[in-house]
């Protein structure tokens, strides 16, 4: 593992620290609900003021590194080459919405100005990964560790449209939570612009919200196991629904069944220790409960859904609730040898978890390693 890999692991430790500076469990219930607390004393005004100074600084550190790249994943000259023939009235298989900002931005900066438009989208996917952190992360840093080492920051830095739409759905979960549907779904729809993929998570985010308020009855069980027997003997059917709106995937590289062992173990791990948690975190706390259906759908996917080409990204839209939901449980777990074990485990699981991602960073079909920027390279 060369030098520039520092960058990577001295970000992800910077930030971190920074974020431990960040105090701000008593106003994400305000932020969730959508309610702001009146009558703030000065000490919580100072408190709060500390808060944004924190997160701003880790906001700029995350955005500069992402922004200030230059060569960087292994679609980035892929992207240059469409941005030129978007510039050129021609068509890519990009949507409208991708396709305007660009054009937006090239005729500020002229034709072939490729770096404004990275840029850009840089600035755009942290802002809403920090800010959803700050609204609804009740311990800033840890969930900001998990957002890292998961892999979900450093992974913006290549497919960048999906990872906008990633950003903007972690970042729309609050509303599904507050029950502004109407906010939610205006959301989703503009991420839809930019990567039309985020659309699945209408249906699957507000079956979360609804079955995390229900009181499971039989039929639940019973709808939930028709669900799972389709996706896998209706694989066929699902497929032709996919290759109708990604028609390109099929027969592609992405279009081989692969199963995501790795994903799966961290679904079966975080639902585990939901189990351990039922009764404090569970029970009656809506918000873990949504989280927590979150997960199992993405348990559900990655064990049935093999079939669905990059089937890493439709999961992800589900198991990236990981970041606020474990730091919750971890929180409400009683003080004890039980509670040092979970947070050990989540702590060293997460973190090798990241080592794992920089050794594959190198690879031809990743490349987000070595790290280039235009200021020195």
């Amino acid at each position: 593992m060369e030098r520039s890999a520092l960058v990577y692991v001295l970000l992800t430790a910077v930030t971190v620290l920074l974020g431990l500076c960040v105090d701000n469990r008593k106003y994400v219930p305000a932020y969730i609900s959508g309610k702001r607390k009146a009558g703030a004393s000065i000490y919580t005004e100072r408190r709060q003021a500390r808060n944004h100074i924190a997160v701003f600084a880790v906001y700029c550190l995350m955005a500069g590194v992402s922004a200030c790249r230059i060569a960087v994943g292994n679609d980035y000259w892929v992207y240059r080459d469409n941005f030129k023939l978007i510039a050129q009235g021609r068509h890519v298989s990009y949507e409208p919405g991708f396709n305007l900002v660009v054009r937006g931005i090239q005729s500020l900066f002229g034709y072939d100005n490729y770096l404004p438009v990275f840029g850009f989208f840089s600035l755009v996917t942290v802002f809403f990964f920090v800010k959803a952190l700050e609204d609804q992360g009740s311990s800033f840093a840890i969930s900001l560790f998990l957002l890292m080492t998961g892999g979900y920051y450093f992974n913006s830095l290549n497919t960048v449209r999906y990872y906008l739409a990633l950003a903007v759905a972690l970042y729309a979960m609050k509303y599904v939570l507050r029950g502004e549907y109407s906010k939610f779904v205006l959301w989703i729809l503009a991420g839809s612009l930019f990567h039309k993929s985020i659309l699945l998570v209408i249906p699957v985010y507000l079956l979360a919200r609804f079955l995390a308020a229900a009181r499971l009855k039989k039929w639940h069980y019973i709808a939930g196991g028709i669900l799972i027997a389709s996706l896998i003997v209706g694989q066929a059917f699902y497929q032709e629904i996919i290759f109708y709106f990604y028609p390109y995937y099929r027969d592609s590289a992405f279009d081989r069944g692969q199963l995501s062992y790795v994903n799966i173990a961290k679904c079966v791990c975080v639902l585990v220790l939901c189990g351990i948690c039922y009764k404090r975190s569970l029970r009656e706390d809506l918000n873990n409960r949504f989280y927590f259906f979150l997960n199992l759908a993405g348990l559900v996917v990655y064990c049935c859904g093999s079939f669905i080409p990059e089937v890493s990204r439709v999961g992800y839209y589900m198991i990236i609730s990981q970041v606020f939901l474990l730091p919750r449980l971890l929180d409400d777990m009683k003080d004890g040898v039980l509670r040092i074990l979970c947070c050990i485990g989540v702590i060293v699981g997460f973190t090798l978890y990241f080592l794992f991602l920089l050794r594959g960073m190198y690879s031809v079909d990743v490349r987000l390693l070595p790290y280039l920027n235009w200021i020195f390279n």
